[in-house]
């Protein structure tokens, strides 16, 4: 049994702990956690690279962003002819230009991949450090940002092609390290690149301003946020994007029953909630919701009764993202395997940080109290009774941090991770040889007409497109390629592709000069 001085020793030990923590949250990472962030960095790069290299990587999403920064980087006009439209005109992200001064030192589709493993690990750092800024203690800390580097969708975003917005995944990390450090001038530098990578991520800044403005009581850069964000959103879905689009935001066709522009959708959302509420409500919504939180499931299962739910107030800022995704006819926007909950990720973590924080806070008022009754029964039953509690308390969070957490993140990691598509994509490789000897025969800068695969590795030319954009009658004038896999062509032009391969096969227009294994290359005859 323990005396009242041991006891009083523990409490004072604890309170100099967190204020250690929260101090070294401003210092440097353990060597450690810069191993790990390193090494996820190489094995993320690693694996979009292959993906790419075995010919698996689509032009939605590589091809239209590689494409639209190399012609940046060559002082060309964006136009993505892939999509018919200034690159601009698609979701407003301003961060390709800055991304193509790493096509002006060489042109190549590995630095999107690079540049995407980079940020995506980077995560890390904030995540840490914001977690020793709670007072969680060395080993929580680096537990919860080896989570982070497990979570599913951030590996699976990762193999999934390139998004823009996955910088804007640590940028927002940092934006709330800043807001917590009071670093005015570093908050409103992530903020901007945060607008930078994606129109839509204005609503999260907005929300975020709000949430920093009510909860945090960081008013001055809650209105910063708030105002960015609002004004940015007007800016890019009212202005830039119908500019160089020529029509409404791309996405509002996914959200037809509520409205045909962005600025009705809104109204219908305020003045006819039962248009949703069906959706809100629904199984899809509830598995949605349940596969986000199942990397961090003890977030919604806290073990005392005690624990307010006071640290789910850090999700509101991913509440736009959330219903985004939820109201949407395309049920690819509740997939782990996209980059659509990308914006859910900081503030989800960030709901964990603050749980542990509130955790620790909990055990140090218990302790107080644990401590005042010893004093009055020293020695006594009560004094047994309060220690077992405290044993209790302690065991409760030996279930959550650190081991058991990193176990259970690795097995959903396991269970829910896209890495075994490698295995589908293995299956293929009897037409990999044949694919890359057919790409060596096209000429650079000639247009070319391919399918949804190998258009990736065309896209540092003005004219690269799909067979979707075609029909069976299109004069096919404008190419001086077409090539086709027949074994594993794209699912939704397969019966596209064996139509045009037919009709080249007879046409005047074109000659066959590679056939193996399927693959077809059709070069134009020079008039």
């Amino acid at each position: 049994m323990q005396n009242r001085e041991n006891f009083a020793d523990d409490r004072e030990d604890i309170s100099v702990s967190i204020a250690e923590n929260r101090e070294e949250g401003r210092s440097q990472l353990p060597s450690s956690l810069v191993w790990a962030i390193a090494t996820a960095a190489a094995i993320f790069f690693l694996c979009s690279s292959l993906r790419h290299a075995l010919f698996q990587s689509t032009a939605f999403d590589l091809g239209i962003f590689d494409q639209a920064i190399y012609l940046i980087g060559q002082n060309q006009t964006p136009f993505s002819s892939l999509m018919g439209i200034h690159i601009l005109g698609d979701h407003a992200a301003v961060i390709y230009y800055p991304l193509a001064w790493l096509y002006k030192i060489y042109p190549d589709v590995h630095w999107l991949l690079l540049v995407q493993a980079v940020a995506l690990s980077l995560g890390a750092w904030p995540t840490w450090s914001l977690a020793r800024l709670a007072g969680l203690n060395q080993e929580q800390s680096r537990a919860i940002a080896l989570i982070y580097l497990l979570y599913p969708v951030v590996f699976n975003i990762n193999l999934f092609d390139f998004h823009p917005e996955v910088i804007a995944l640590p940028a927002l990390l940092a934006a709330i390290l800043a807001a917590r450090l009071n670093k005015i001038v570093w908050f409103c530098t992530a903020i901007l690149l945060v607008l930078s990578c994606k129109a839509v991520l204005s609503l999260t800044v907005a929300a975020m301003g709000l949430w920093l403005f009510f909860c945090e009581k960081k008013q001055r850069l809650g209105a910063i946020a708030l105002l960015l964000g609002a004004a940015w959103f007007l800016i890019a879905s009212q202005k830039i994007i119908p500019f160089f689009s020529g029509s409404e935001v791309a996405g509002v066709g996914r959200y037809s029953y509520l409205g045909k522009s962005v600025l009705e959708i809104i109204i219908n959302l305020i003045l006819k909630p039962q248009l949703v509420l069906g959706k809100i409500l629904s199984f899809d919504t509830f598995k949605y919701l349940f596969l986000l939180t199942l990397p961090v499931i003890w977030l919604l299962l806290p073990f005392s009764g005690k624990l307010r739910l006071q640290y789910l107030t850090a999700l509101i800022p991913a509440i736009p993202t959330l219903l985004i995704n939820i109201l949407s006819d395309l049920s690819f926007q509740r997939s782990l395997a996209y980059q659509y909950s990308v914006p859910v990720i900081p503030f989800l973590f960030l709901a964990v940080i603050a749980k542990e924080e509130t955790r620790n806070r909990e055990e140090i008022k218990d302790n107080k109290e644990e401590d005042k009754a010893n004093k009055q029964h020293f020695l006594t039953w009560v004094n047994l009774r309060q220690f077992k509690k405290f044993r209790i308390s302690q065991l409760c969070r030996g279930i959550q941090l650190p081991r058991i957490m990193i176990i259970w993140s690795l097995l959903i990691f396991l269970c829910v991770g896209e890495y075994k598509d490698f295995y589908l994509y293995l299956n293929r490789l009897d037409t990999w040889q044949a694919t890359r000897e057919a790409v060596a025969q096209v000429q650079p800068q000639s247009s070319i007409l391919t399918d949804n695969r190998l258009a990736p590795h065309f896209a540092h030319r003005p004219i690269v497109k799909l067979l979707s954009q075609i029909s069976p009658q299109t004069k096919l004038p404008e190419f001086q390629y077409i090539l086709l896999n027949l074994r594993y062509p794209w699912p939704d032009t397969e019966k596209i592709g064996d139509t045009l391969a037919n009709q080249l096969k007879k046409s005047p227009d074109f000659k066959l000069t590679y056939q193996k294994n399927e693959v077809l290359l059709f070069k134009r005859i020079a008039d």
